[in-house]
């Protein structure tokens, strides 16, 4: 057991790859979609690309949505309307009529012969109301929509909505059924008769009139004839019509739902999880291969893996949603992030790893791929310091109008011609560009997550007004003078070999702090010309001096400043020996044991590391130069690096014999700058 545990203690990291690589592609997978892939692109009235299709097997034809709801709109225009009719309100109205009639017309006996007339005139108006059926209000309905007027479940009659009378048109009904052979008296008496006495006796069932659309409604077929297996569907160059849509998604519909039905829906998630699990493979070799420090970093690598994972989430979703916006996703965020963390060549190849990924679930995946993978070249290309704001909106500009390029470029060759250009597509790729912008932000939530560090916090790390470089300089103020003039060598050597000038910069000004601890201990800072190293012995001497190197990690790591940032101060002096104070013990002690006055290391592990370790010590042994020439500072240079060099300081470092050689050319240059001979003026 206790073997079983040892083993796993020691490959604890490896077993923490393998676990993240795992659940990455799970959850990747379980993003995409759960069916095969329709293996064909194509967009309406644009030519087919692909060889001539065949029918692989025989499948219906489904209707295009518009003609679903067309046929939707059409019953739902047509379909009965059911009302329900009271038959005991027609006598009621008659016997009110009668009653009325004679209150009316009692006094006019004269005109018993007239009376009559009018009486049967009004009785047949009610008559002729009731043989249609009287609405309640008006339900807008067109004249020629069918009506089914029932009482009790059972069907009285029908007719159109058009032959019903409506209690609005009532005066106008009355006084056309009258005519014009009665007088305005008896006219008026009769209507206000009728208005006393018509009421309504049929109004909508609603629920009646619901169910039977429903029913109607149900039965609207989805398809609309068939294709036979190998049946031409549509032949390669050919233009895709409304006609050759329809089929092709329907082809493409059923494919989906009957290839890969459930009993392949197993092969389907393995196959996905193959060519996934494959993707993040290739990244996790590209950084064993060529980023060692970035891969036994697991905090490193689930950084990369989970912005890969962010990007095919957030581009799922729009998917989901809707995929027209699919380039409102900013995909070119992931390169930023990673450039502004790692490096240029990482950032590119994550990048084109999540394009090929989202490849499988993105419409027309050759041209989102295409315009996607130069976007981010451009975004690799352009963004050179991104704490530079105006850099940052000057590589999202030259980002939007890459993609508004390589769209249009797309469109003509599709289309052959510019009219029906989407012109809201331009305004998505503005909307990705702003977006983009975002990663300024992003980049200060991922430092404080993930505990890295980019080039904004490193420019923060550079102000002088830092409370650790203000008590540097207060405490040991030649030490802080010594830093800045490091730093200044450090960073002209690293922007002439194409090193991060930010990172040795920043490194350069704290990687002496460890003196703030005994600063009159060191010669830059004996200001009254007392030195405590008279007092103590050599080893004790170089112990403090050694010391500080230690301090330093101590007081950097006190201050919560980045790894990369204590990288400096545990590695300026590598293993190099306190050389003084080691000859000055040998001359009184033989057998004095060398790594007593030698640093406990780390060598310098990179470019910037041991640029630093350069500039350090030909600037502080500078200060010992008599009479500086341009021969003796030469000299001086070569003679410093050379036994650098002769004691492999720089073996674990990547740089190489051209490069420390433009370091050399630097160090020379300034150094006879500084120290050049000025001219003597007179008093």
């Amino acid at each position: 057991m206790n073997a079983f545990l040892n083993k796993w203690y020691k490959n604890h990291a490896l077993v923490y790859k393998i676990l993240l690589f795992v659940v990455t592609t799970l959850f990747i997978v379980y993003l995409f979609p759960k069916t095969g892939k329709f293996r064909y692109s194509f967009e309406k009235e644009k030519p087919w690309q692909s060889e001539n299709l065949y029918a692989p097997f025989n499948f219906a034809i489904k209707k295009s949505q518009s003609e679903l709801n067309a046929e939707k709109l059409e019953i739902e225009t047509n379909s009965s309307v059911y009302f329900g009719a009271d038959k005991t309100i027609e006598s009621k109205v008659l016997s009110n009529y009668i009653e009325l009639f004679n209150q009316s017309f009692k006094d006019s006996s004269y005109l018993n012969l007239q009376n009559s007339s009018l009486y049967n005139k009004g009785k047949s108006f009610i008559d002729k109301l009731y043989t249609k059926g009287v609405l309640d209000q008006d339900y807008n309905y067109s004249d020629n929509r069918p009506v089914v007027i029932a009482t009790a479940n059972t069907i009285e009659k029908e007719l159109l909505y058009g032959s019903l009378y409506e209690l609005s048109e009532l005066r106008q009904l009355i006084e056309t059924h009258l005519g014009s052979n009665i007088s305005s008296e008896q006219r008026n008496e009769m209507i206000s008769i009728f208005f006393d006495v018509i009421k309504s006796n049929i109004q909508l069932n609603e629920s009646l009139t619901q169910k039977a659309l429903e029913e109607e409604l149900s039965k609207i077929s989805s398809t609309r004839g068939s294709v036979e297996q190998d049946q031409l569907i549509i032949s390669k160059g050919q233009v895709v019509e409304d006609e050759q849509y329809t089929i092709l998604n329907s082809l493409k519909s059923e494919y989906e739902s009957q290839v890969w039905n459930t009993a392949n829906y197993n092969w389907v998630v393995v196959a996905y999880a193959l060519l996934v699990a494959l993707a993040l493979l290739m990244l996790l070799l590209f950084l064993r291969k060529y980023r060692m420090d970035v891969f036994l970093n697991n905090t490193k690598v689930t950084f990369i893996f989970f912005n890969i994972a962010l990007m095919v989430l957030l581009t799922t979703l729009i998917i989901n949603y809707n995929s027209q916006y699919i380039y409102v996703v900013p995909l070119c965020i992931l390169p930023l992030v990673l450039k502004a963390f790692f490096d240029a060549r990482l950032g590119l190849f994550a990048h084109v790893l999540t394009v090929l990924l989202l490849g499988f679930i993105v419409p027309n995946s050759y041209e989102y791929m295409f315009l996607q993978i130069i976007a981010g070249i451009v975004t690799i290309l352009t963004v050179s310091e991104l704490y530079k704001r105006a850099n940052l909106f000057i590589s999202v500009g030259q980002i939007t109008f890459i993609y508004i390029i390589a769209y249009f470029a797309f469109f003509v060759i599709h289309e052959g011609q510019l009219t029906g250009l989407k012109w809201e597509t331009f305004g998505l790729f503005i909307l990705c560009g702003l977006a983009t912008l975002f990663v300024q932000p992003l980049i200060y939530i991922y430092e404080k997550i993930f505990g890295l560090v980019s080039d904004v916090s490193l420019l923060e790390l550079s102000d002088t007004n830092t409370k650790l470089l203000k008590e540097l300089s207060n405490k040991a103020p030649g030490t802080f003078h010594h830093s800045l003039n490091v730093a200044n060598l450090a960073e002209a050597s690293a922007n002439e070999i194409g090193a991060n000038a930010m990172l040795i910069r920043v490194g350069a000004l704290y990687h002496d702090i460890g003196k703030m601890k005994n600063p009159t201990y060191f010669t830059e800072n004996q200001s009254t010309g007392i030195n405590p190293h008279d007092e103590l012995s050599s080893r004790e001497s170089a112990r403090i001096i050694i010391d500080h190197a230690i301090n330093g990690i101590e007081i950097a790591k006190k201050n919560n400043l980045p790894d990369r940032v204590i990288d400096f101060i545990r590695t300026h002096h590598g293993t190099s020996i306190v050389y003084y104070f080691y000859i000055k013990e040998k001359a009184a002690n033989e057998n004095v044991d060398i790594n007593d006055f030698s640093y406990p290391g780390p060598k310098p592990f990179s470019k910037e590391t041991a640029i630093l370790m350069m500039c350090d010590s030909v600037e502080a042994a500078s200060k010992s130069l008599k009479e500086p020439t341009t021969t003796k500072i030469n000299e001086f240079v070569e003679n410093i690096i050379n036994k650098q060099m002769e004691n492999g300081q720089f073996l674990n470092a990547d740089i190489t014999f051209k490069e420390i050689q433009s370091i050399k050319k630097v160090l020379k240059h300034k150094l006879a700058n500084i120290y050049h001979l000025r001219i003597e003026y007179p008093e």
